[in-house]
């Protein structure tokens, strides 16, 4: 690790250090810091410059230190996490990767955190360390190197204001609504996106199914805040549930979600499966079922997020007859999963994100050709 000097400079320099994406640890525990920044230090395109036990020293750190990337627990003593990434935002934005606990406290601490414009999450480290660590490693070096490249200073429009759930202010074609699904995939900067796209959406809409990569239980709380803003009926997904107009589902942390046919109708299926591109949920699995159970009915979204997952299925929805649309790189957060479907040829339509929503609106008025 690399310990600040009296001149403020991390000490020592590492050959090529220049290139290194410079990240700052904030934890209140000692052990936790030491083994974020071991974790941070072994990526070869990553610098620890300094560790701090609260934010009122992580807050002389930055000014010394010109942090990329903080990493940012959310309970501390003193100031909070949540205050200090307020007051960091509004004072000096810069990229932070919350790490959080698998708590309800801490989830939901953490889905504030991210509309307080932190740029992603990572769960702390739980179980037996050498069952666990290696996969957090990933996850945590991976989001650290995405977040040193985030466009902090893109606009983020203001949602509308959500219709009143008992006022129908469009028709959706019958067809559309008893037959059409719609998918969405998101990661980094998802949370926001998704957010603005279903507060655009009147009640009477298709249903809807959603993978945003997160931990297990962050999935349940963001499914309840979406819930109290939103006209649709917003919930976590279980195994069974079924797609009914005026729903949208949010698949759970922790499994993999599909979608299946179920009579005239189709089904949610939730199931603890291998991950897919490192991601459980995976945006391929649900396009993937999309593709297969629903085809030409279906409509697939890919949100930002940095990464491949989405690309492949939303290319097999393409070759079903689907619609699908990846949100264009001026609104992206991170460009990398639209980017990667458009690369192969799976996105019919590039659009930004304040004209999803739009879009989602046009097609569900859509009478399906006879």
């Amino acid at each position: 690790m690399h310990v600040p000097g009296a001149n403020g400079r991390s000490q020592p320099m590492r050959p090529g250090s220049v290139d290194k994406i410079r990240a700052l640890v904030i934890d209140d525990s000692a052990v936790m810091r030491q083994l974020l920044a071991a974790i941070l230090d072994e990526d070869s395109g990553i610098e620890v410059v300094g560790t701090a036990p609260d934010p009122y020293v992580a807050r002389e750190k930055i000014k010394r230190l010109h942090p990329d990337v903080l990493t940012l627990d959310v309970e501390m003593p003193g100031m909070d996490g949540l205050k200090f990434l307020e007051n960091l935002m509004r004072l000096r934005p810069m990229p932070v990767v919350m790490v959080s606990s698998l708590t309800s406290r801490g989830a939901a601490a953490t889905l504030r955190a991210l509309e307080l414009g932190a740029v992603d999450v990572v769960a702390k480290p739980q179980g037996d360390p050498r069952e666990v660590i290696p996969s957090v490693a990933r996850e945590l070096c991976a989001k650290v190197r995405a977040a040193a490249h985030v466009h902090l200073g893109r606009p983020r429009h203001a949602p509308a204001p959500a219709p009143a759930r008992n006022l129908a202010t469009y028709s959706c074609a019958e067809s559309r609504c008893e037959r059409g699904v719609i998918a969405i995939g998101a990661s980094t900067g998802g949370t926001q996106a998704i957010g603005e796209i279903l507060q655009r959406l009147p009640a009477r809409m298709p249903p809807i199914v959603i993978v945003q990569h997160m931990p297990p239980r962050f999935t349940g709380y963001f499914a309840e805040r979406l819930n109290e803003h939103c006209a649709l009926e917003v919930k976590e997904a279980a195994d069974g549930d079924r797609l009914l107009p005026g729903t949208a589902l949010i698949a759970p942390g922790g499994c993999q979600t599909e979608i299946v046919a179920s009579g005239d109708r189709y089904k949610a299926r939730v199931f603890f499966g291998e991950p897919v591109n490192l991601h459980r949920p995976s945006v391929d699995v649900l396009f993937g079922s999309m593709a297969t159970g629903v085809g030409a009915d279906g409509l697939g979204v890919i949100l930002t997020g940095m990464g491949s997952d989405g690309a492949r299925g939303l290319g097999a929805m393409h070759r079903s007859g689907a619609v699908t649309i990846a949100q264009d790189e001026a609104t992206c957060l991170v460009y990398g999963m639209p980017e990667r479907a458009i690369r192969e040829g799976g996105v019919q339509e590039v659009l930004p994100l304040d004209r999803i929503a739009e879009r989602l609106l046009q097609w569900s008025g859509e009478d399906k050709p006879k």
